[in-house]
C-alpha cells in the first residue's frame, strides 16, 4: 500500500489527484497540507487523511511514502526537492519549476536521491496524442515539416479553487509565468513527444491583452503567448497559448507531413483525423481531449503509481520534461530581448 501526502489542497488536487487516488486500491491518502487550513480539514475528514499544521511536518511524516506537489508555481522545487530528500517520491505539477537551476536541482536531487520524480504533463497520455505518436513513427504523414500547436481557453480564474481576478495565477510572484506556464509548457512538452524532436531555437511575443485584477489594473503575467519553434529534426511551428478565448477551449494540434497532415483535436466531430496525401482521409475517434468544463481522468494519477509499483512504463519523468523547461525558459528570454534564442542542453 503506498500512502500519499498532498500538498496543495486547490482545484487540481479536488478535481484529479485526490479523487484519482482514491480509486486506486493500492493507494492510501494519509496526510493533506494546505495554507487554508480549514480547507485542508475538510478534505482530510473526507478521504479519511490527517491534516497537517505545516508542509514540513508532511513531508518529515513516516506515514508517507510519495507526495504529491500542488501548490503554486513558485514552491514547486522547494517542496519537490525537501521531499525527495526526506525520502519520498515525488508527482509534481506543472510547470516544473520558475527557473531552469530550480528544475534540474530537482531533477539531481531525485537521482541523488534515488527517488522518482514524475511531473504532471497529461497531454502525453491523452488518447489522440498516443494515437498520433504512434501513426507518426509508423510513417504516415512521411517526414513532418511543419505544425501548428494551441492551448486556449478563458482564462484560470473561474478554474481556480479561489475564483476571481486575484487568482494566485495572475500573480507573478506566485506564478512567475502566465498563460505560457499554464498552457504553453503543455504544449511545447507535447511537440517535442510528438515528432521526437527538440526544440533548438526560439522566437516569441509575451503580453497583456486583456486580464486585469480587480482594480483593472493589468495582470502581473502573460495572458497571451505566441512562439515559433525550430525543432532538431527541421521541422518548424508555431506555438499559442491564451487566456483571452471567450468561445470554445481550443487544444489542436495539426502536423504537416511530406505524406499527409495529422489534425489531432482540430474537428469537433473527430478527434483524430489523418489526411493522406493522395487524397484519402481516415478518421480516429479515440477519447476526447480534457477540458475545465469537462474533466475526465487524467492518466497521471495511475502512472505514477504503477511506476512506484515496479511496472514497466513509460513515466514522465523530471527528466524527460527538462527540454520542454528549457524551452520554455528561451521563450522568455526571445520574449524579452525581442531576438531568437537558441535553446541550451
Amino acid at each position: 500500500m503506498i500512502r500519499i501526502g498532498i500538498v496543495g489542497c486547490g482545484k487540481v488536487t479536488q478535481i484529479r489527484h485526490l479523487p484519482e487516488y482514491a480509486a486506486r486500491p493500492d493507494c492510501c491518502i494519509t496526510a493533506l497540507y494546505d495554507v487554508n487550513a480549514e480547507r485542508a480539514q475538510a478534505l482530510a475528514q473526507q478521504y479519511g487523511a490527517t491534516a497537517y499544521s505545516t508542509c514540513e511536518a508532511l513531508i518529515a511524516s513516516d506515514e508517507v511514502d510519495a507526495v504529491s506537489v500542488c501548490c503554486p508555481n513558485e514552491k514547486h522545487a522547494e517542496v519537490t526537492i525537501a521531499a525527495l530528500r526526506a525520502g519520498k517520491h515525488v508527482l509534481c505539477e506543472k510547470p516544473m519549476a520558475i527557473t531552469l537551476e530550480e528544475c534540474e536541482a530537482m531533477v539531481d536531487t531525485a537521482r541523488e536521491c534515488g527517488k522518482k520524480l514524475m511531473i504532471g504533463q497529461n497531454q502525453r497520455l491523452a488518447g489522440a496524442h498516443v494515437k498520433a505518436r504512434e501513426l507518426i513513427l509508423q510513417g504516415e504523414i512521411g517526414k513532418i515539416l511543419t505544425f501548428r500547436t494551441a492551448f486556449t481557453h478563458a482564462g484560470p480564474e473561474t478554474w481556480s479553487v479561489d475564483p476571481g481576478m486575484q487568482t494566485w495565477f495572475f500573480d507573478k510572484k506566485k506564478a512567475a509565468m502566465g498563460a505560457l506556464a499554464d498552457l504553453g509548457i503543455h504544449k511545447t512538452d507535447l511537440i517535442q513527444y510528438l515528432t521526437g524532436q527538440k526544440i533548438v531555437e526560439v522566437m516569441a511575443h509575451l503580453t497583456v491583452l486583456d486580464k486585469k485584477f480587480a482594480d483593472g489594473s493589468p495582470i502581473t503575467v502573460d495572458d497571451n503567448a505566441f512562439c515559433f519553434y525550430r525543432m532538431d529534426g527541421g521541422a518548424t511551428g508555431t506555438m499559442t497559448a491564451g487566456w483571452t478565448n471567450y468561445g470554445a477551449e481550443d487544444n489542436s494540434t495539426v502536423l504537416y507531413g511530406t505524406e499527409g497532415v495529422l489534425r489531432i483535436y482540430d474537428n469537433p466531430a473527430h478527434t483524430l483525423v489523418l489526411n493522406r496525401c493522395n487524397g484519402e482521409t481516415v478518421y480516429y475517434d479515440v477519447e476526447k481531449i480534457q477540458t475545465n468544463d469537462n474533466q475526465t481522468k487524467s492518466g497521471v494519477i495511475d502512472l505514477f503509481v504503477d511506476w512506484l509499483n515496479g511496472k514497466d512504463v513509460d513515466a514522465i519523468s523530471g527528466e524527460s520534461v527538462l527540454p520542454a523547461m528549457r524551452a520554455i525558459f528561451a521563450v522568455l528570454e526571445a520574449s524579452e530581448k525581442k531576438c531568437a534564442v537558441r535553446v541550451g542542453n
